[in-house]
């Protein structure tokens, strides 16, 4: 059971300058509702948002996909956050501080779970409605279920009902990102030279990294900066009320594409139409099923270098987390600097090539580069660093690897079907996973859920490979 770091030997929350403390309690706060816009509304005001505007370039497009990844993955982080630092004590007081973590991340796992269901349910309403009003009601939810978290009651307040309400608001965020799905990519990957498709495939991957460093710098901000008190009544709830501004900025930036007609002739000519997904699994099943085991290795690492090591350290040393989250920040900026190389790099060596020797890397990652957490401030910093390089080089051609397996009639779905499976297999659990095993065997344990998804990756590689000879 953990006793240093975070937490004194009560199991309650306490930072090494006081200024987070056992005397912290959150305080009272209510659910904010608002009434959502009508479909037919929300279609008809993105078209006037588009017929404003001109062609749209391969610039316009990067530009709207950047933002909308990095409106997505900031919302995710900002929770992350929060169930480290925030939710064990808020929500799950009564549990020593690593059960309460382990609730955290169980809950954590709810949105990639509700995922797939999103996904079914906008793509119906893309079917119906069209890609704009889909992406204003799925935005709108997004940002809502977002901001709700901000006006969370406390176990004190309410009991039990917190983690209920938590986990509501969090499975409500999943279902939202299934309607995110946009295309873009598609689109990108559609405009993209023969030589330089790398180069566009790693365009989207981008928001990730610059989500967490925008995450982690407004926590550790508010962390350094205000009293226990001031922290846990109101300022942890900040980034989520920044959650939603970015989701409106990202709204606008898609919409202003999705509705172009350049963007309608592709929708309407098949390349990014949406179809029964019952229809495309039967007729491409297997290209589903590669597709989501093929990046396990790289959506393994992805939260094994962002979610997991922010609860070892903040649990097990006596680091505050204020000084990690800025490692984390500084670490991602080498992570931008990798997904940015592995571009001319696929181009050069292909991208399977370059996901299966990113998956061996990977693999020899971890067996020993997680006992570095243990190592201080430069054992960390040297784990989180290599880590987002060994992300980076694979992440950044993790979503499109698999995807041209596809026929161009299937092409929009399964690639949304794709992603949210091997997000879920893959990313979903990865923090509850590694968390357990080094809670309760050590550290060295927590790099056997990474080395399964290395394992995954080979596999798939090579049944595709495989199956793609026999075609």
């Amino acid at each position: 059971m953990p006793s240093r770091g975070g937490f004194d030997e009560t199991g309650h929350a306490l930072w090494d300058d006081n200024r987070i403390s056992d005397r912290a309690r959150p305080g009272p706060s209510s659910v904010a509702t608002d009434k959502m816009a009508e479909t037919s509304t929300a279609g008809t005001d993105s078209r006037l948002i588009g017929s404003h505007h001109g062609q749209v370039s391969a610039g316009d497009i990067a530009v709207g996909v950047i933002i909308g990844r990095t409106s997505e993955f900031f919302d995710f982080f900002v929770y992350a956050i929060a169930s480290v630092i925030v939710f064990p004590k808020l929500v799950f007081p009564t549990h020593d501080p690593l059960v309460g973590t382990l609730y955290s991340f169980a809950i954590f796992a709810l949105a990639f779970i509700a995922r797939p269901f999103g996904t079914v349910l906008f793509m119906a309403l893309d079917r119906a409605y069209g890609r704009g009003a889909k992406l204003t009601i799925a935005l709108f939810l997004l940002g809502t279920s977002t901001v709700a978290m901000a006006f969370l009651p406390s176990y004190e307040d309410v009991g039990a009902v917190a983690a209920w309400l938590l986990a509501l608001t969090r499975f409500l965020q999943g279902l939202a990102l299934g309607g995110t799905w946009d295309g873009l990519p598609s689109l990108l990957a559609l405009n993209a030279p023969q030589n330089r498709r790398g180069i566009y495939a790693m365009i989207p991957q981008l928001g990730a990294p610059i989500g967490l460093i925008v995450a982690s710098s407004l926590f550790a901000f508010f962390v350094a900066n205000l009293s226990a008190d001031d922290f846990f009544a109101w300022g942890w709830r900040y980034p989520f009320f920044v959650a939603f501004a970015i989701n409106v900025v990202a709204l606008f930036a898609r919409l202003r594409i999705v509705v172009t007609p350049e963007f309608s002739k592709l929708y309407e000519s098949g390349d990014l139409q949406p179809t029964r997904i019952r229809d495309m699994i039967a007729t491409e099943g297997r290209n589903v099923v590669v597709g989501a085991f093929a990046p396990l290795a790289s959506f393994a690492l992805f939260h094994m270098v962002t979610v997991f090591p922010l609860s070892w350290v903040f649990l097990f040393t006596n680091e505050g987390p204020e000084r990690f989250l800025v490692i984390e920040a500084v670490s991602a900026l080498f992570g931008i600097a990798a997904i940015v190389a592995s571009g001319p790099l696929a181009d050069r060596v292909g991208r399977r090539a370059l996901l299966g020797g990113g998956a061996v890397a990977i693999a020899a990652f971890s067996g020993f580069a997680p006992q570095l957490l243990n190592g201080g401030t430069v054992g960390e910093t040297v784990f989180m660093v290599l880590g987002f390089i060994l992300l980076g080089l694979s992440f950044g051609q993790s979503s499109g690897v698999v995807a041209t397996s596809f026929s161009r009639r299937h092409r929009y779905t399964g690639s949304a079907v794709t992603s949210d499976l091997a997000w879920m297999f893959g990313a979903g659990f990865a923090p509850l996973a590694a968390l357990l095993l080094a809670g309760t065997f050590g550290l060295i344990a927590a790099g056997a859920y990474l080395l399964s998804g290395a394992a995954c990756t080979l596999i798939a590689l090579w049944i595709d490979r495989q199956a793609r000879r026999a075609d």
